[in-house]
């Protein structure tokens, strides 16, 4: 009985105790959560001195030195380092506390003996690494690392601890020479290498330390495969695309590949818009021969990049007619198949909108969707495309019903949402307004964020110009010159603009016959005009409908066309403190930073 009572005594006073623990912990971390260091030290050299438990030592020393309390921070790291000569955190500790009285000096020699008195044990050396980097003493964590080398004679070790230290510390040399170092006993880290590489180097000067010191290791090892790669995408990084593929080439035949490295860099260099060297890596894939694997996609490629070439400017005809027939020659080469299907469409497009060949070009995509293979989606694009072409030529009825095939077939699909938009614009296009609005209403909550900004700028377009019989007549003027706008018709399409104010003097369309006009002039490569008409927007109809879209396609002809980058800076950072809710908010922010210099991750 007495042993039992006596259990029960335990029992609670042991309950009374860690209870008591309990609130005294709860009561430290409030206290050193709001900054009363005063009370939360206090209650953590309590907790420490009845518990000796090391997760009350770590606050306690804190307090400690933001209390400024250095000689009892100093005996309690001093105690602790004697009874735990094992143990890292205490001498680290002991450097802290120099280092906050002023005493630099004994707080490096202390970081230093340490370093210096290592065993040649990983362990140990990754142990007082990391304590110094907990310590925030980052510099000595790179050199224990660094030192561990040494002592383990293996100059390879400890890679990927230096690697994050590194890129914390942004130190951009050592970065890039640890890369390199580990390149060469593992090449597969080749993308984490230019991924975390393109994040980090921000300008020239530091893509050229790269450039510097890959050169170097290449001039020992000119073989090294992993090394030229790497050199190929720096080149590519700073836009210099004819040292990319003359490196992407080079590795190509030295490898004796298959052309898939030079393929992938044609695809970037013409997103680029480096169009002579997009062509150069075609022609060399062509010249690879028929049983290539590239062969058939660079010859279709070829032809992509040579229409986009000519119909982005003032084209002229006699180029575009070498163009068709090469487009032919290809397509009597390789057939007419779901495998050429894209060329079939692209030939159709040149014909129509470019040729002035619609009948041609129709039949190009009805034969199309007879061809056996094609997938759904093909037969969704081609359908559009061939209602482009209807609403090019006049055939209203059949541009409709086609529309009106993709919108059944594909009711949930952007597909859908773009061929609901479409019978809306046609509807438009003929005067009848407010069935073109009804239709576009319902598209302005589409998936599609594009075809929902196109619907809703259309419907306002439709509403605001709808007020009175003045407003309307000028609207269906517009809307026939949006018409040619879209047949390709520029000079039909600017006759029509011009003449709507003389016409329907104190009409609504000011800023939309600005835009409008501006559209033109950027098609046609006219781009003092083009800046004249947008300025125009920018400088008196900021607030209306186009606003953020006449600062957007301005700031671009500033940065990507006028080769004034100051310009272009100054209008997007207007989008981003001035639209809020534009379509254009993000691409503005990340071109901004871009020009800026900020690096995106």
């Amino acid at each position: 009985m007495k042993k039992f009572l006596l259990l029960l005594l335990i029992i609670s006073v042991t309950s009374e105790v860690k209870a008591q623990l309990n609130t005294d912990e709860a009561m430290a971390v409030q206290y050193f959560q709001s900054g009363d260091y005063e009370k939360a030290a206090v209650l953590y050299e309590k907790l420490f001195n009845r518990t000796k438990n090391a997760s009350y030592y770590d606050p306690y020393f804190s307090c400690l030195l933001r209390l400024k309390k250095f000689d009892e921070a100093e005996k309690l790291a001093r105690v602790l380092q004697k009874n735990n000569p094992e143990n890292f955190n205490y001498p680290v500790d002991l450097g802290r506390v120099f280092q906050e009285r002023g005493e630099q000096e004994k707080s490096i020699a202390l970081y230093n003996n340490l370093i210096k008195n290592l065993p040649a044990n990983e362990f140990a050396i990754k142990d007082l690494a990391i304590t110094f980097y907990r310590a925030e003493a980052y510099d000595f964590s790179i050199k224990t690392f660094l030192n561990g080398r040494k002592i383990l004679n293996d100059e390879k070790s400890f890679i990927y601890d230096l690697l994050s230290l590194y890129r914390y510390r942004k130190d951009k040399v050592m970065l890039i020479q640890e890369y390199l170092l580990l390149l060469s006993i593992n090449p597969e880290a080749l993308q984490q290498a230019q991924n975390v590489l393109g994040n980090i180097l921000e300008d020239k000067d530091d893509f050229d330390l790269l450039k510097t010191a890959i050169l170097r290791r290449l001039q020992k090892d000119a073989q090294n495969v992993v090394l030229t790669e790497f050199l190929a995408w720096q080149y590519v990084q700073q836009k210099d695309f004819d040292m990319a593929l003359r490196q992407t080439l080079a590795l190509d035949r030295r490898l004796k590949e298959d052309g898939s490295r030079v393929f992938d860099l044609s695809r970037l260099l013409i997103s680029n818009q480096a169009y002579e060297q997009g062509i150069e890596a075609l022609n060399y894939l062509v010249a690879k021969g028929e049983k290539s694997r590239y062969y058939i996609a660079a010859k279709i490629d070829l032809l992509s990049v040579k229409t986009k070439q000519l119909t982005n400017s003032k084209f002229d005809k006699a180029n575009l007619l070498t163009l068709e027939s090469d487009y032919e020659s290809l397509l009597n080469e390789f057939g007419r198949s779901s495998g050429t299907a894209f060329a079939i469409r692209q030939l159709a497009n040149l014909q129509a909108f470019y040729l002035k060949k619609p009948a041609e070009s129709a039949i190009q995509l009805q034969k199309l969707l007879e061809l056996p293979g094609i997938t759904p989606i093909i037969i969704a694009q081609t359908k559009l495309e061939l209602g482009d072409i209807y609403t090019l030529s006049g055939e209203v009825w059949e541009a409709a019903l086609i529309y009106g095939q993709v919108e059944k077939s594909f009711p949930n699909d952007v597909y859908g949402q773009e061929a609901r938009y479409k019978n809306a614009r046609l509807a438009y296009f003929q005067g009848d307004f407010l069935w073109a609005k009804a239709q576009l209403d319902v598209l302005k909550s589409s998936t599609s964020q594009l075809i929902a900004n196109d619907a809703l700028n259309l419907s306002l377009l439709i509403s605001d110009n709808l007020q009175n019989e003045n407003d309307t007549a000028a609207l269906k003027r517009y809307s026939e010159a949006e018409l040619n706008i879209f047949k390709n018709q520029p000079e039909k399409a600017l006759a029509i603009l011009d003449s709507i104010n003389i016409l329907y003097p104190s009409n609504s369309l000011a800023d939309d016959i600005l835009i409008a006009k501006s559209k033109i002039f950027i098609s046609s490569n006219d781009l003092e005009q083009a800046v004249i008409q947008l300025q125009a927007i920018i400088d008196n109809f900021s607030s209306e409908l186009w606003g953020d879209d006449a600062i957007f396609m301005l700031a671009d002809i500033y940065e990507t066309k006028l080769n004034q980058p100051g310009k272009a800076i100054e209008l997007y950072q207007k989008i981003i403190n001035d639209y809020s809710g534009s379509l254009y908010i993000i691409e503005a922010r990340k071109r901004f930073r871009q020009l800026r210099g900020d690096k995106l991750g």
